[in-house]
């Protein structure tokens, strides 16, 4: 039997998705299903939801077990064939409030802040001890698993399972699946979405619609250019920061422009306030989500333990597909975040890259995909510079290299001088306690 075992099953939402689309996927509804997390409340919620689906989706086949605590964490993973990982260490409450405020307190706004900038580095090295741990157990009862991690900030997360573990690890994301139909829907070119072809390569969050043709062969990117050019020019929309990109680099970018505003010292800047007006920059967004997020879901909950009535249809998550060409051996597509061998020719060889990778029952199977033009090669080094040094200070314990992680992102080091930064951090960390008790 197939055995998948969820890491912060607590994250109801996600495995429901990620595991409401194993019970519907023939290769994979008759699994064993391990559903870990140190929260007893959520734990139990997503049991009970999860059971509902397996009942009324898949005739009752696949196996479903809680794991609550770390003192069962081994038995969770003994044996997995595969790992998803969605864990988010310290929370909403009290970390991402945290890494908010304070940062705000030296005037250093945010929007999203888990993948890049003091928020992204401040979630890494919360995170990274947990995923050692991680590692270690799987090291042990589960050698051979294919790891899956969903959480953020990804690249320092999975570049470091990659190049310190000896776990087969791919990083996942949902922005390369969507990025070129949401593109062109929202450009109404939606007529050229059947069959087209495209080629996306770069980092997570910040990779690039390199290429993108109709089903004719006919190159998008010069209409593309010219409708978003002109909507820029006459109403605010949501992706104000990455059609910016397109005029001014010449591609489109995979993640949202929330996120990209605070990927570079571009758009959010204390001398040009009237920028976050012009580019329709949400500052503060990921604390209003988590808000709404935790609100909907009690309601949400409320309803489904009530009535038991819940059902699943397979999503566009990568996880499932994995798996099931794994299981199958039938070759399968995605976009995977791996360390870069070789991969891109301009982008070092510690750097964790996302890249065309096509999955069998060997597992990963990166595409090599050659030379990024140069001026996106540059802006993924803007970024790959606090990943690496975010991950060298984990590996090193050594807090000199938080502050010259910081000190190196574009955004930070455009709004505050080297004394703040180091004060900000020191404050941080301190305000952590124990989720950063190796660097206190």
């Amino acid at each position: 039997m197939i055995k998948i075992t969820f890491m912060g099953a607590g994250s109801t939402v996600f495995a429901r998705n990620v595991l409401g689309d194993c019970m519907c996927t023939p290769a994979l509804c008759e699994s064993e299903i391990a559903l870990y997390d140190i929260d007893e409340k959520r734990l139990n919620d997503s049991k009970i939801i999860l059971e509902a689906i397996n009942k009324n989706e898949n005739q009752s086949r696949a196996v479903i077990k809680t794991y609550l605590g770390v003192e069962n964490r081994k038995d969770a993973l003994r044996d997995a064939n595969f790992v998803v990982n969605a864990i988010q260490v310290g929370g909403y409450d009290p970390c991402t409030i945290t890494d908010f405020e304070i940062p705000k307190k030296y005037g250093l706004r945010q929007t999203i802040a888990d993948t890049l900038g003091i928020g992204g580095i401040m979630r890494a090295l919360r995170t990274l001890p947990v995923l050692e741990e991680f590692a270690r157990d799987m090291e042990e009862v589960c050698p051979n698993t294919l790891f899956l991690n969903y959480t953020n900030p990804m690249a320092m997360l999975t570049g470091y399972m990659q190049r310190y573990t000896k776990i087969q690890t791919v990083g996942l994301c949902h922005s390369v699946q969507v990025c070129s139909e949401g593109l062109l829907k929202a450009l109404d070119m939606e007529d050229k979405l059947e069959g087209r072809n495209e080629l996306i390569a770069g980092i997570n969050h910040m990779g690039w619609l390199l290429d993108i043709k109709d089903k004719d062969g006919n190159d998008l990117y010069p209409e593309i250019k010219k409708r978003a050019l002109k909507m820029n020019a006459e109403k605010k929309h949501n992706d104000m920061v990455r059609y910016e990109y397109i005029n001014n680099l010449g591609y489109y970018c995979t993640e949202s422009s929330e996120h990209n505003s605070e990927y570079n010292p571009l758009f959010i800047k204390s001398r040009y306030p009237e920028m976050i007006d012009k580019f329709n920059i949400p500052l503060d967004e990921y604390p209003r989500r988590c808000i709404k997020q935790i609100a909907e879901w009690e309601e949400e909950r409320a309803r489904i333990l009530d009535n038991g009535q819940i059902t699943h249809t397979r999503s566009r998550e990568y996880a499932s597909y994995i798996m099931e060409a794994v299981v199958t051996n039938t070759p399968y597509k995605i976009g995977g975040n791996v360390l870069n061998t070789g991969l891109i020719d301009n982008l070092p060889a510690d750097a964790c890259v996302e890249v065309p990778c096509m999955i069998d029952a060997r597992g990963i199977n990166p595409c090599h995909v050659g030379r990024l033009p140069v001026q996106l090669a540059a802006m993924n080094m803007t970024n790959i510079n606090v990943q690496l040094l975010t991950i060298e200070a984990w590996v090193t314990k050594d807090r000199n290299h938080i502050y010259h992680a910081a000190m190196l992102d574009p955004h930070t080091a455009a709004e505050l001088n080297m004394e703040d930064i180091r004060n900000m951090c020191d404050e941080l960390i301190a305000t952590h306690g124990d989720y950063m008790k190796d660097f206190q």
